[in-house]
């Protein structure tokens, strides 16, 4: 016991000297940015360049200081020649450079992670630092090498596990914790990988993919930061809850600087909120829709059925359809997205045209003369219905919605699908945007380009809002005095426009829809369709992904039962994969139960080996003759048991019911009217004020828990959950959410694989 508390009091004092190091460097970092910022936008433009810069650089170091407060430092490595080397969330140096604490990605912090007895790659000890806030109350110490000069009484009695296993059984809350303290070898080989190529990440559930996804682009960040500091990293997630899940472990990791989105943000300034049949969502995934987007563009570029006669100055012209036909391919012989192509094409044509009536002048018109006539030819209104006709400029938006309004269209640009696959994603026009659609919006507009008309307008209005400005500084010099020509209101709109807050890259890159990233993460990635990566390829040109999933838990009917072959058409040969075997999450009893459900619906599933089992883990639960009221009222004490025993004040420990989407909403008001009888009415109130993203106690259908995890789970009728949309997959991924205990009541039979043995 006195060795012990030497061995606390000894690493407290290495602790509170990092923190004293790490709030040394947050008071430097604030002042010097106080200082940047008190400099104001004066100066020649390569002095605001310069200060916009250091700005930059200064709110992003100190966004990188203050997300590290918790576990800065969680790990001691003792090599073999006698050198103690610390790593932490950040790497630190004192006022000589001389490293004191080195960080996680560092190539010198691997041993923490790879070394074992057999390799220990040169270190004697490794030791795991358990904190709270700035407290140090545990050291867990693994000996490598007992040859090395270790001292003996540290190491006595002391095992590597207990990190691990600590971590696994802390209380889940409402935000995913990082595993940078307690990463494994063959998650470490992932997350030091190459930046180049696409690699695929297959794990079952529990694997700890998600956040060896995260902590690879936190790797990725730091090992390859020239490269993607100016590009960016793309996170892509399955829904927006799984987003704040997971939205504090980046910067707890030291980076601030990725995009989070999930697909149906990908597109600025689009809310696709609406929702699909499954039917519909898997036509609008085909990789057939590319073809039909195309052809809907190609459809409003045509030669009109006859010659159209127009009138200038009293002559008479011809607008041909040979001319048009002729004007319509030389345009496509530009290559040139639609609405840029379509500035060729009305040149063309109104060349032809500006010649026309050259003839009917018996002369032909010098280049004055003639660009007289052609901007002549622009504001004639039967010239402009009939170049618009034959080639009309569109919006995205515009095109899709038309495009699913229209059944005859649709049978016209779709022979390929069936008519019951036609009719599954006809809708009427001012339908809400959906998930589904954003792909087919971002293909549209990959054909369509930027339209000039809308690039002009937006100019103009650019313009018309500095002319405001202006007169507002007018206005406001003329009010207070301080005009006498010292200061000007232009200048003076101008200091307003250029002093506001200068946009990150993550922020340049989140508003801008054509932006390629250096390197894009997809988590859960089996539920994209064809579609939706095209879409995501057009993002990242040089194919640099990290792309994790399983494909057993794929329940999106338009998602991946194969990664090759859904991967293959859009990245091609250059994809490798790696496979994460351990289970960390789930109980052993509770994963094998999960295991023979999905191979008795002939799930593809990976071979998993579970770390660890916990007493009990497993109980099924019949309820016989007692009708709907029964069965909630069975789900609802299971329920308070197990919220009693995890429920916590500091939100630490969670319980979820898992229920066919139809039945959610009728659980989720009987769970709430009898928490206060079951649990008190204080504890229920308590629990009933927590925000929907922490709640301790929730109700959620089988696609809303894809990716989280809590510490008990009750799962309501899995033969009414493996009849759902998501099928087989749903009831797997339902079933290997706990941590700690799986509770199944059911009323029905139940699924194959799934006993009535607890």
């Amino acid at each position: 016991m006195a060795s012990r508390q030497h061995e606390l009091e000894s690493e407290q004092a290495v602790v509170d000297a990092l923190y004293e190091r790490l709030d040394e460097l947050r008071v430097r970092s604030r002042a010097r940015l106080a200082d940047v910022r008190r400099a104001g936008p004066s100066g020649s433009p390569q002095n605001r360049s310069e200060r916009d810069a250091f700005a930059t650089l200064y709110e992003d170091r100190l966004a990188q200081l203050e997300a590290v407060e918790d576990r800065l430092a969680f790990g001691r490595l003792d090599l073999a020649d006698g050198e103690q080397r610390y790593v932490g969330r950040i790497g630190l140096t004192d006022d000589d450079h001389a490293s004191v604490l080195t960080d996680w990605r560092a190539p010198a912090a691997q041993a923490f992670y790879r070394a074992t007895a057999v390799r220990p790659d040169g270190v004697a000890r490794r030791r795991h630092l358990v904190t709270r806030g700035r407290s140090v109350t545990g050291v867990e110490d693994e000996v490598l090498d007992l040859d090395a000069a270790v001292d003996a009484g540290a190491a006595s009695g002391l095992t590597g596990e207990g990190a691990l296993l600590a971590s696994l059984a802390t209380g889940r809350t409402g935000r995913m914790g990082d595993i940078v303290a307690t990463i494994q070898a063959e998650q470490d080989a992932i997350i030091r990988s190459a930046l180049d190529g696409a690699l695929v990440v297959q794990g079952g559930p529990g694997t700890g993919k998600t956040a060896v996804a995260l902590h690879r682009a936190a790797y990725l960040l730091y090992a390859h930061r020239r490269i993607l500091e100016r590009s960016g990293v793309l996170l892509v997630g399955p829904s927006r809850s799984f987003l704040r899940y997971i939205d504090q472990v980046l910067p707890s990791l030291g980076e601030t600087g990725v995009v989070s989105t999930t697909v149906a943000d990908l597109l600025p300034d689009l809310s696709a909120r609406g929702s699909d049949t499954s039917e519909a969502e898997r036509v609008k995934g085909l990789a057939l829709m590319a073809r039909v987007v195309r052809r809907a563009v190609r459809l409003r570029e045509r030669v009109p059925a006859a010659d159209v006669a127009v009138r200038l100055d009293g002559r008479d012209l011809t607008i041909r359809r040979r001319d048009v036909r002729d004007a319509i391919a030389r345009a496509r012989r530009a290559r040139r997205p639609h609405n840029l192509a379509r500035a060729v094409f009305v040149r063309d044509m109104l060349g032809r045209l500006a010649d026309q009536y050259g003839t009917t002048l018996g002369e032909r018109l010098v280049d004055q003369d003639r660009a007289e006539v052609i901007d002549d030819l622009r504001r004639v209104r039967e010239v402009r219905v009939a170049l618009n006709l034959a080639w009309l400029p569109m919006s995205p938006r515009w095109l899709v919605e038309d495009l699913l309004a229209k059944p005859e269209r649709l049978a016209t640009l779709a022979p390929e699908l069936s008519a019951g696959e036609r009719a599954a994603i006809v809708r009427p026009k001012g339908s809400a945007w959906t998930p589904a659609d954003v792909p087919l919006l971002d293909e549209a507009a990959e054909l369509l380009g930027e339209d000039d008309q809308v690039a002009t307008a937006e100019a103009r209005a650019a313009e018309r809002e500095h002319t405001a400005s202006v007169e507002y500084a007018r206005q406001v010099l003329e009010s207070t005095g301080a005009g006498g020509g010292l200061v000007d209101a232009r200048a003076l709109a101008d200091r307003f426009a250029g002093s506001g807050p200068r946009l990150t890259t993550a922020e340049r890159a989140a508003q801008d829809r054509t932006w390629t990233f250096g390197h894009v993460v997809v988590d859960e990635a089996q539920e994209l369709s064809a579609m939706a990566w095209r879409m995501l390829a057009r993002r990242c040109p040089t194919r640099s992904f990290t792309i994790v999933g399983d494909v057993a838990q794929t329940s999106s009917r338009a998602g991946a039962r194969s990664w090759s072959a859904m991967l293959g058409p859009v990245l091609g040969a250059a994809v490798r994969t790696a496979e994460l075997t351990v289970n960390y999450r789930t109980p052993a009893s509770v994963a094998d139960a999960a295991q023979a459900v999905a191979r008795a619906a002939c799930l593809p599933v990976s071979t998993l080996t579970s770390a660890r089992e916990v007493p009990d883990a497993l109980e099924v639960v019949r309820v016989a003759g007692a009708g709907r009221g029964g069965l909630e009222l069975a789900v609802v004490e299971h329920v308070a048991a197990l919220a009693a025993q995890t429920a916590s004040a500091d939100g630490a420990g969670r319980v979820a019911v898992v229920a066919h989407r139809d039945d959610a909403a009728a659980l989720a008001t009987a769970v709430r009217d009898a928490l206060p009888r079951l649990l008190g009415a204080a504890e229920a109130a308590r629990l009933a004020g927590q925000p929907p993203a922490d709640a301790q106690v929730v109700v959620l259908d089988p696609g809303s828990v894809k990716g989280l995890e809590f510490d008990d789970v009750v799962l309501v009728e899995p033969a009414r959950v493996l009849d759902g949309p998501g099928g087989a997959s749903d009831l797997y991924v339902a079933m290997t959410r706990p941590t700690r205990r799986l509770v199944v009541v059911h009323a029905q039979e139940l699924p194959d694989g799934l006993t009535g043995g607890a």
